[in-house]
C-alpha cells in the first residue's frame, strides 16, 4: 500500500488542484501530452496495484512495523481482519479498482473536471476501506 497504491493515488489527486495564494490563484493541471501520459501512469499502476492486493498471502503492510502516518491496528491485526471477511477486502479492491479506471477514462478525456470527480470517488474509495482496516475505531463525521 504505501509503495505503490499510496503514492500513485498522491500523484493522481495532485495532477489537478487549484491553489490560492497571497499571489493569486493558480491552477494545475497537465498541459502536454507528457504530462497526460504521466498521471495516466498513476492511474494504470492504481488499476494494477488492485490485482497484487487480491494475491493471497501478500501482505498490504510489512509484518511487525507500523506505518509513519500511525494506523490503529498493527500490520497482522490488518491482515487478520482481511482473512476473516475476504469477501469485503475484495468489495473494497474491487472500489478502487473501479474508481482507478473511472480516472483512466477522465485523463483520456482530458477533462480536469471529470479528474476531480473521479479524484473525490477516489478518494472515498479509499477512506470507506481505511475506516476498516487503517483505522475502525475513528468516527465518520
Amino acid at each position: 500500500m504505501g509503495h505503490i497504491i499510496m503514492p500513485s493515488a498522491d500523484k493522481v489527486w495532485g495532477s489537478v488542484a487549484t491553489n490560492v495564494t497571497a499571489k493569486g490563484v493558480e491552477e494545475i493541471v497537465p498541459k502536454t501530452e507528457d504530462e497526460w501520459d504521466t498521471v495516466r501512469n498513476y492511474a494504470v499502476t492504481l488499476v494494477e496495484g488492485t490485482n497484487l492486493l487480491l494475491i493471497p498471502g501478500r501482505h498490504v503492510a510489512a509484518p511487525g512495523k507500523k506505518a509513519a502516518d500511525a494506523s490503529e491496528l498493527s500490520p497482522e491485526q490488518i491482515e487478520a481482519k482481511i482473512n476473516s471477511d475476504p469477501a469485503m477486502w475484495a468489495s473494497h479492491v474491487a472500489k478502487l479498482h473501479d474508481v482507478a479506471m473511472e480516472t483512466i477514462t477522465a485523463i483520456d478525456k482530458k477533462s480536469p473536471d471529470a479528474m476531480i470527480e473521479a479524484g473525490d470517488h477516489l478518494d472515498k474509495a479509499c477512506e470507506d476501506c481505511h475506516l476498516v482496516y487503517w483505522y475502525p475505531n475513528e468516527k465518520v463525521q
